[in-house]
């Protein structure tokens, strides 16, 4: 199977891929497929499947008390990713994250990867639960993304959480997220810069960016990168503008800015389906213009829809 790094370095084409959802716990894989089938006929080199840690529910009961429970609300990762791979056959690349797992559970998720032929993950630290202003990592879990880096460059070493075992050294390709707009925590971008560097010295071999919708961020963080030493493929993610919500969502929940001509252009639909349109042809733009550049992959975020994301890469692929 190929590995991702090896095809971003290997080439001059722009390629694209996509990012997807699991499906939520009781519903069928058969409406995943239904959803991502006009993609697949276009072509993507991988399809990229999120991870989701645990939520918080309570049920209370006659007498008042409340009872706390766990509940991964779109389990199945692993699973997507090798029913996904033998159907289509697509390179898929899991995300796998600190928030909620411990270094044995990512240890034996990771061996199953590797038993399914599955060479490619993306690592990351993961957001905070629902009812957490910060994230908590798993009381035997890793803290940061530096460290999942660490724990699958060892595998590929041979070295497993039981230093006694000798086992096979695994052969995974890394992947790790960039921020152009920086990641909310950090202070200033050339601190977040010092930690993804650090990512990348640790064994990562490439970089998918957080989305924006100003191809010039990108452009600026590509360059810092590159004086700061970062030699990877740096990957840029996009997601077109669907509704007109996102223009507080967006900015909210990741932490990235919305164009003051977009947003002139969202207010003035009249329709939701004309806010559809203005996001669906700012996103052609912003990809002719990075194709243009000579990016080594255009990576779309899906959300669980594709028909938008269908016609841009039609247009562009």
């Amino acid at each position: 199977m190929t590995k991702i790094c090896d095809l971003l370095n290997n080439t001059k084409e722009t390629h694209f891929s996509i990012e997807i959802l699991p499906p939520v716990k009781g519903d069928s894989i058969a409406a995943l497929y239904e959803k991502i089938n006009p993609l697949m006929e276009i072509g993507p080199k991988f399809v990229d499947v999120t991870y989701h840690r645990e939520e918080y529910v309570y049920k209370q009961y006659d007498n008042g008390l409340l009872e706390k429970r766990v509940v991964r609300k779109r389990p199945g990762t692993v699973g997507i990713c090798a029913a996904i791979m033998n159907k289509f056959q697509v390179e898929t690349v899991p995300h796998i994250i600190c928030g909620g797992f411990s270094r044995e559970e990512t240890e034996n998720a990771l061996i199953d990867l590797n038993f399914l032929g599955i060479n490619n993950v993306l690592l990351l630290r993961g957001d905070a639960i629902k009812s957490e202003q910060r994230f908590s990592p798993h009381p035997e879990g890793h803290h940061y993304a530096i460290d999942l880096v660490e724990q699958v460059k060892n595998l590929n070493n041979g070295k497993y959480l039981d230093e006694s075992l000798k086992g096979i050294a695994t052969d995974f390709c890394i992947g790790v997220a960039g921020y152009p707009e920086k990641h909310f925590e950090a202070p200033n971008i050339s601190s977040d810069l010092t930690f993804l560097k650090q990512k990348i010295n640790a064994g990562a071999r490439y970089i998918v960016t957080q989305m924006f919708f100003d191809n010039s961020k990108y452009f600026k963080f590509v360059e810092k990168c590159r004086d700061a030493g970062i030699t990877v493929p740096i990957i840029p993610g996009l997601k077109p503008f669907v509704n007109l919500r996102q223009l507080i969502s967006l900015p909210s929940f990741f932490h990235i800015d919305i164009p003051e001509d977009l947003h002139s252009e969202v207010m003035s639909c009249k329709r939701p389906e004309d806010v559809r349109e203005v996001g669906t042809h700012w996103c052609i733009q912003q990809s002719k213009e990075l194709k243009e550049a000579g990016v080594p992959c255009l990576h779309y975020y899906s959300m669980g829809k594709s028909d938008n994301i269908e016609m841009i890469a039609k247009t562009i692929f």
